[in-house]
């Protein structure tokens, strides 16, 4: 689809004034936000003869990116025998998020880079994000508002050390320089990050403003990643690729209280650590990828066992025999093109299940997988068609807990009818024009919460990105 130069630069000025703010606000704002990666190529700009104004821009040392992602999601009456404090509604509803980051870089010395991102965000999920797991708006806010809000999601410093004498490497990521690099390199990353910038990706689900919208499709969705409520925290990340192998290892501080917006002061002990493997290869001439991820939370939570103790016997509860203990996670995560238009990926994630879920969802289980398809085959080799899944459950003393009346911070119906969850996603994202995307999306949850008394919840999505 071709528009004309004069629309094309009318609707990326209507989007980035509606992520700025300029929709009707909505009800009392969600409480947290999955941190987004930036993963949108900087290949083409909406407005023309930008490409050339950025790439002098790199030249003296700056660079700018930015995106702009409006999701709206709709859900019709759901069954709900019953439901609790954390359950999501049964009544029909529409809610919208909207996000606006600006990236800014500025070259420090030979390879070093410090990177700023201004964040503007507004909106919120299907009460207020709970209820779901697997929630069904990667985008949806738990620290959301009414109005738009500023605010710093990112800044770091960034040290690139060249180990081998060519500038073949390649890297996606938006958020440096656009090269040259080293192909064997060693990368040092300090300051306000998400984790979801250095672990976990998938070429196929990994960006909720771009793919899957599903938490459990964007990421896996057993692993408690590092987060405040926003979506991002504090640390150190230390990589070495060669183009084939590649080792990521990262040390994070850690939400003070579960679901919180501040991060623990006990800077020795409320830590997250995490060490990724991957290793790339070619099927044929089809490239393909998997990562294997362990990691390590150590922060101040209780057992799912004290919890339900202290529930059956109607005790306050929310800091009931809190210590630091450590909840260990791994997961695996591959992805292959098949041809130039076809490709899959999987993902399985687990954690030990004993202690309390801290950061991203509440899953100590989890299995996902799809199937993505370019528009090549159809004339439009911009578009994405894809279908995918996630299927999590939680531990026994998790349950437990649940069907006892316990409440955690994603889920808590006050009773459970025990069963995972499962989530099922397509979509189908159109390229309007050079950074402009629209998509149409379709997600049914199976026993929201793990519960087979409530649900099934289907969901209708559209989709605005714009990016540069």
């Amino acid at each position: 689809m071709h528009l004309p130069p004069a629309l094309r630069r009318r609707a990326a000025a209507g989007l980035l004034a509606l992520a700025a703010g300029l929709l009707p606000p909505g009800e009392a704002a969600a409480q947290r936000s999955v941190a987004a990666p930036i993963y949108q190529p900087n290949l083409d700009a909406m407005i023309e003869g930008a490409e050339d104004w950025l790439a002098r821009l790199e030249e003296q040392g700056w660079f700018l990116r930015g995106q702009a992602t409006i999701i709206s999601q709709s859900k019709p009456w759901i069954r709900s025998l019953y439901e609790g404090q954390n359950s999501i509604t049964p009544k029909a509803s529409s809610r919208n998020t909207e996000s606006l980051d600006l990236v800014v870089g500025r070259r420090l010395w030979q390879n070093a880079e410090f990177v700023a991102v201004p964040t503007v965000t507004r909106g919120y999920g299907f009460s207020n994000s709970l209820g779901v797991a697997g929630f069904p708006n990667g985008e949806a806010f738990r620290l959301g508002t009414t109005d738009p809000v500023v605010w710093l999601s990112r800044a770091f410093i960034r040290q690139t050390i060249d180990i081998s004498y060519d500038a073949q490497g390649t890297d996606p990521d938006p958020m440096r320089f656009t090269g040259p690099l080293a192909t064997e390199r060693i990368t040092i990353t300090t300051g306000k990050i998400s984790a979801w910038d250095f672990f976990d990706d998938n070429r196929y689900a990994h960006d909720a403003r771009t793919q899957f919208m599903s938490w459990g499709l964007v990421a896996t969705g057993a692993f408690d990643f590092v987060a405040d409520a926003r979506g991002f925290t504090e640390g150190a990340v230390l990589e070495w690729e060669n183009g084939t192998y590649a080792l990521r290892g990262g040390v994070f501080r850690v939400a003070k209280d579960a679901n919180s917006l501040a991060l623990d002061t006990r800077y020795l002990k409320g830590l997250q650590y995490l060490l990724q493997g991957e290793r790339a290869w070619f099927l044929g001439s089809q490239p393909g990828m998997l990562r294997v991820l362990g990691g390590v939370s150590h922060v101040r939570s209780s057992r799912w066992n004290d919890l339900t103790t202290a529930v059956l016997a109607g005790l306050p509860y929310d800091n009931y025999k809190r210590s630091y203990r450590s909840k260990y996670m791994v997961a695996l995560n591959a992805e292959q093109q098949l041809n130039t238009t076809f490709g899959v990926f999987a993902r399985l994630g687990w954690n030990n299940g004993r202690e309390q879920n801290w950061m991203f969802t509440e899953m100590d289980w989890s299995v996902s997988a799809g199937v993505s398809a370019n528009g090549l085959r159809w004339g439009r080799p911009g578009d994405t068609l894809a279908m995918g899944f996630n299927l999590g459950g939680i531990s026994a003393a998790h349950q437990r807990f649940l069907e006892a009346g316990g409440i955690g911070f994603i889920t808590g119906d006050g009773a459970l009818n025990y069963a995972p969850e499962m989530v099922l996603e397509s979509y189908y994202d159109m390229r309007l024009a050079p950074g402009l995307f629209a998509a149409l999306g379709w997600q049914l949850v199976k026993n929201p919460a793990y519960n087979r008394d409530r649900g099934p919840v289907p969901v209708v999505a559209f989709r605005l990105h714009a990016a540069f």
